[in-house]
Formats: C-alpha cells, structure tokens, sequence
C-alpha cells in the first residue's frame, strides 16, 4: 500500500538546453515551463520508484501548473513533489519548483500506475 506523504525532489541548472528560446515555448533565455513540468515530473517519479509493484512503474497523466517567475541562465533550480491522493492506481502530487530566490512555480500533477510490459505493448 503507497502512503500518502512519500516525496522526492529533483534538480537541474538552467542552461541553454532547457531555456524557453531553445525548448520553442518562448523567445528568451530564461528556464522554460516545459523544464520546469518535467522536473516536477521527475520528482513526482522518483517519489514512489521505491515503492511500486514488480515490473510497475508511473506515468504521467496531468499537469496543472503555474510558473509564475523567470529564473535566469545558472540558476539552480529545484523540483520537489508530495503524494497527498492515492486512489487505486491513481496517484496526485502536490508539486512545487523553486531558484535561489524562493518559488518559480507550484501545482497538482496526476500520474498511473502501470505495468512496464503491458503499457508498452499498447505502443509497439
């Protein structure tokens, strides 16, 4: 049984692999949302690896987010995510993303819990 409460958090420096004027969600060189979602994704991850059936792994399924302030090239940025939900095989975050200067961005993702074989199966 996963426990609500498990949580992890990722992190990564902004640099001109995942600034908004190269991922193509923006013009500038500033940390890009779509970075920022997938470090929040990676933390959400990483939360309940452990934790997790024998050939099971998670994927993500929802994202509701606000990235509400830039953060320049070397800043660090760091990801974290909590489990608050968990529903059958559906578990929520509470996810949040933060730089040297406090929050850039928080909200709730969704991931499912899957079997590796069978959800690659539906893709081949």
């Amino acid at each position: 049984m996963m426990e609500k409460g498990l949580s992890a958090q990722s992190k990564v420096t902004v640099d001109g692999g995942n600034v908004a004027a190269t991922m193509g969600s923006g013009d500038l060189q500033v940390f890009a949302t779509p970075a920022m979602v997938a470090l929040m994704e990676n933390a959400a991850m990483k939360a309940v690896a452990d934790h997790l059936p024998e050939g099971s792994t998670t994927v993500g399924a929802e994202m509701n987010v606000t990235h509400i302030k830039p953060s320049g090239v070397g800043a660090e940025i760091v990801a974290s995510a909590v489990l608050t939900e968990v529903e059958g095989r559906k578990l929520t975050f509470n996810v949040g993303a933060r730089d040297a200067e406090g929050m850039i961005g928080e909200g709730v993702h969704v991931r499912y819990v899957v079997d590796r074989e069978k959800f690659m199966s539906k893709v081949r």
